[in-house]
């Protein structure tokens, strides 16, 4: 007797053939039967969100035309107003419980917890063969980007990554652009942010803080080193920690740097090499922090000519430093946006934007009086970015962010990132002090080759202990 398919396929082979739906069956428009904008139970997706708290508000949001399956948050403050505002969805603090008892209900997982938890969460939900949302960036390490592309392609699930800016159409525009020509070859490329917004360059805390009742402190840490909870840490400021998050270039890179790497088709950086502030703890004498990311970085990558590209450089500032103003901007007009900008460089001139490439404007700005865009090619998403991402798992059209895409891109900031973890030989061997200035004191302050095929750093062998991580069982 030929076995029956259980009752959870059924249902995702109907979403994902619903709009193909023959003679004979009938649904009832959406507006009849829950006025306008609603979704019929048949045409929703069951989402598990893990990560209630924080961004993951804005995801409720999102989707909410949606059927949630699960909740799973290690913190009870953070979540309690999506708690409050969804009383009916069952709760979780441990993802492998979550999948474990509501796996049968689930159709896709939601991850939007601090970057050092990503890829645990997604892989075991893509190995149960999930769709999955992951927020920017996109892993922790190197090793785990390239696992999680594997994975997706291994599984066959649908991916996106959660830089929102790869599905406006102000992002498609400057791609456009670009490719059009409208300022020629593009040479250089020039990217910075204000963030830090939370505290780097600083110690690590000392003591015993009491760990708040409704947080469960090892959850959180996942597969971070063991560590005494402290306050410094979150909800927020863990995005400063080595152990945690990924920085300033981890945290707004995936934004800021799209435009652009979609635009010229990058793939990976074949160098980069890094400058960082120097935090002093006395009259020279620098301080050791070796956990927290520095106050502020200069990262150039150079990357390979591809297709009838040329080679280009790219440049990121953050910490408040950032390029200098080009000579076709007028001294009054704005460079960039208060978080932000992005500056092309090109043999027939240059172009200016913003974080997800908004108000892509050529310089100087007069030329955009007479200025007539080339032809819309690229594709535009009328919906959300996530609801872009629900679209694709129910086989309407396709993601904006696929991990095909978001990996190398990931990777590419990551790498950016070993340059800025090894700049300061001191905090690669805690404890001694170099006897001179000489340059040969600081080996980490070199431009670093990059082996993608081997993935490693080929010219600087310290820098290969941050590509792959060390993960706690727990």
């Amino acid at each position: 007797m030929k076995k029956r398919p259980s009752r959870t396929l059924q249902r995702r082979d109907f979403i994902k053939n619903a709009a193909l739906a023959t003679a004979g069956f009938y649904i009832v428009p959406r507006a009849v039967l829950g006025g306008k904008g609603y979704t019929p139970p048949s045409d929703q997706l069951n989402i598990a969100l893990v990560g209630v708290g924080g961004k993951g508000g804005a995801h409720l949001e999102a989707v909410k035309n949606q059927r949630w399956a699960a909740f799973c948050d290690v913190d009870d403050r953070r979540a309690a107003d999506g708690y409050q505002e969804h009383p009916k969805v069952p709760r979780f603090r441990d993802y492998r419980q979550m999948l474990d008892k509501a796996g049968k209900d689930i159709d896709a997982v939601m991850v939007t917890t601090p970057d050092h938890t990503h890829a645990v969460i997604a892989l075991a939900a893509m190995q149960m063969g999930k769709h999955v949302y992951v927020e920017k960036p996109l892993t922790h390490s190197i090793a785990e980007a390239r696992q999680l592309l594997e994975a997706a392609r291994r599984y066959k699930v649908v991916t996106q990554m959660g830089n929102q800016g790869a599905s406006m159409d102000c992002n498609a525009e400057v791609a456009e652009w670009i490719q059009a020509g409208v300022i020629g070859k593009v040479h250089r490329v020039q990217v910075w942010t204000n963030r830090p917004v939370w505290p780097q360059g600083v110690p690590t805390p000392q003591g015993t803080e009491t760990v708040p009742p409704e947080l469960d402190w090892n959850l959180w840490l996942g597969p971070a080193p063991l560590r005494p909870y402290s306050e410094r840490y979150l909800p927020f400021r863990w995005r400063g920690w080595w152990d945690f998050g990924t920085g300033a270039l981890g945290d707004m890179g995936c934004h800021l740097i799209d435009p652009a790497y979609r635009a010229l088709k990058l793939t990976l950086p074949t160098s980069v090499e890094a400058s960082a502030t120097t935090v002093w703890s006395g009259d020279f004498f620098e301080a050791n922090y070796p956990d927290s990311c520095p106050p502020s970085s200069i990262v150039k990558m150079e990357f390979p000519a591809r297709e009838r590209m040329p080679a280009c450089e790219l440049w990121w500032y953050d910490g408040g430093v950032r390029p200098m103003r080009p000579a076709e901007l007028g001294s009054n007009e704005p460079f960039g946006s208060w978080d932000g900008g992005v500056l092309f460089e090109g043999s027939k001139g240059k172009m200016l934007c913003g974080v997800f490439g908004e108000n892509p404007t050529l310089l100087p700005t007069a030329k955009m009086k007479d200025f007539k865009k080339p032809k819309t090619v690229l594709p535009r998403y009328p919906v959300s970015h996530q609801m872009v991402w629900v679209n694709a798992c129910k086989g309407q059209g396709q993601p904006s962010s696929p991990f095909e895409y978001a990996v190398p891109l990931t990777e590419a900031l990551l790498i950016g990132n070993l340059a800025v973890r090894c700049y300061d030989i001191k905090q690669l061997q805690p404890g001694k002090t170099p006897k001179s200035w000489a340059p040969y004191d600081y080996p980490g302050r070199i431009r670093m080759e990059w082996d993608a095929a081997n993935m490693r750093v080929a010219n600087f062998e310290e820098a290969n202990r941050f590509v792959q991580r060390e993960v706690r069982i727990f």
